[in-house]
């Protein structure tokens, strides 16, 4: 009995679970977003949505559809409507635009749910995502068209909405794709303070 215990390698292992058995190689970490980044994605969307209706309203009451008041060098406020996305694409498709930006939303907030810790920027990039789309989506709904007016000359005209969204989008893949470096980052130590913060 001595003989096989002594001839039998020993098992040491580095870091184990409560019943000192299982091994751990990386802690959970749970990435679902919290009360207060739910708060701040809600705050920075209302704004985000508060903003573009404003702008919109005071275009539409101001000038006339097609007219426009030019600010400086090729940058002009311009009103006009279009009925489809970004470039005029499914101008003839308004119900399928506002089915396939109503799961777009839906899709952003079931991954904010799961989501919204991995990175601290995610509720401001999502929240102006999600405030950009809902903003034209209830001008779809409402109008059947969005108000553009942000005019460049050489680029197709369009509003704060828009802008918010490439914003968002822009910051979403940037945290996402750091955030993914700094977890495969080689020789970084993982413990599960590290994970849960």
């Amino acid at each position: 009995m001595t003989e096989r215990l002594q001839s039998r390698p020993a098992d040491i292992r580095v870091g184990s679970s409560t019943d000192g058995l299982t091994p751990i190689s990386m802690a959970e970490r749970p990435f679902g977003a919290t009360w207060p980044q739910w708060l701040s994605l809600g705050a920075v969307a209302l704004a985000a949505l508060g903003a573009d209706q404003l702008t919109k309203s005071i275009v539409t009451s101001r000038l006339d559809l097609n007219d426009h008041v030019h600010v400086v060098g090729p940058f002009s406020i311009h009103h006009v409507t279009n009925s489809g996305i970004a470039f005029g694409l499914f101008a003839s498709a308004t119900s399928i635009v506002i089915l396939l930006t109503g799961l777009a939303v839906a899709w952003m907030l079931y991954f904010f749910a799961r989501s919204g810790s991995r990175h601290p920027v995610l509720p401001v990039a999502l929240g102006l995502v999600i405030g950009g789309s809902v903003s034209n989506l209830l001008d779809r709904v409402r109008l059947g068209h969005v108000t553009d007016f942000l005019d460049f000359r050489y680029w197709p005209a369009f509003n704060l909405a828009d802008t918010f969204i490439v914003v968002g989008v822009a910051a979403l893949l940037l945290a996402l794709v750091v955030s993914d470096r700094e977890a495969t980052r080689p020789g970084r130590v993982v413990s599960r303070a590290d994970r849960a913060g």
